[in-house]
């Protein structure tokens, strides 16, 4: 039986999710779409060939909803959505900090809600999409909602309650790693080297390391100390960093992304 599923509130994350499951084989025609502008739905309409409804509709009407608005929006959403959602509605969120509770609570009884939290690199299938099921959710609600964010990169299942640090560590995680190449290009401008030059060579080393580190099996330790001579260029440089407080500094800035995004469960905006 062929499943509808619907992206409601369809940004840059859920388009870039909508482009990937076509891409994996989803007929365009078994996918809905919402936006909050009308020319952004007529856009998506246009550059997929999916069908772009209203909110009520997709809930009236699509197997799988797929809520992908801000936060602070999601109340207003569900509000909008309750009258019009069967019990036996698959509900995924992408909401950073709401836990399944809240659309429960919101939904009929018995809804099964899935929490997803992805990221970024989902616009190149490269997104690393972390899964908790709520308190009705079945292995097969989880197996489609792996299906779906498996179009645009990996999966991993964990509890509910790990959801806060997996958004510190990969929901935010790419953001650190954008700072930190900017920080390196900026030292690279210092020592000389024109912007894009050492761009490339940032970007590259970064390529390369993370490859090394998906695909040799080795711990980051084993990986980092091949690299480091003894009275060498790159210890003089992890010395300097460890003078500097990186690694605390690293460790306090996640435990700050964590401490928001309970936050945001709790409604504080």
């Amino acid at each position: 039986m062929t499943q509808k599923v619907a992206v409601l509130g369809t940004g840059k994350i859920g388009e870039a999710l909508l482009s990937g499951v076509i891409r994996s084989g989803w007929a365009p025609t078994d996918l809905l779409v919402t936006a909050r502008r009308p020319e952004r739905a007529r856009e998506l309409q246009e550059r997929y060939g999916v069908t772009a409804v209203t909110n009520a509709e997709a809930a009236k009407s699509a197997d799988t909803l797929i809520l992908t608005v801000k936060p602070q929006d999601m109340g207003t959403l569900l509000d909008e959505l309750a009258p019009h959602v069967p019990a036996d509605r698959l509900v995924i969120s992408g909401a950073a900090g709401i836990p399944t509770s809240f659309f429960e609570e919101r939904l009929a009884a018995g809804t099964p809600v899935v929490r997803v939290m992805t990221n970024t690199p989902a616009l190149v299938d490269e997104a690393m999409s972390v899964i908790s099921a709520g308190s009705h959710a079945t292995e097969a609600h989880l197996a489609h909602t792996e299906e779906i964010f498996g179009a645009v990169g990996k999966t991993l299942r964990v509890p509910e309650s790990q959801q806060d640090a997996c958004t510190a560590l990969s929901g935010s995680g790419p953001a650190y790693f954008f700072y930190l190449v900017e920080a390196m290009t900026d030292a690279g401008i210092l020592l000389g080297l024109p912007r894009d030059k050492a761009h490339d060579l940032i970007v590259q080393s970064a390529i390369g390391a993370a490859v090394m580190l998906r695909d040799s099996g080795e711990h980051p330790v084993k990986l980092r100390e091949a690299v480091t001579s003894p009275a060498g260029t790159t210890i003089n440089a992890i010395r300097e960093l460890e003078n500097h407080g990186v690694r605390a500094a690293l460790i306090a800035a996640l435990e700050a992304a964590r401490d928001r995004s309970r936050e945001l469960a709790s409604g504080n905006s």
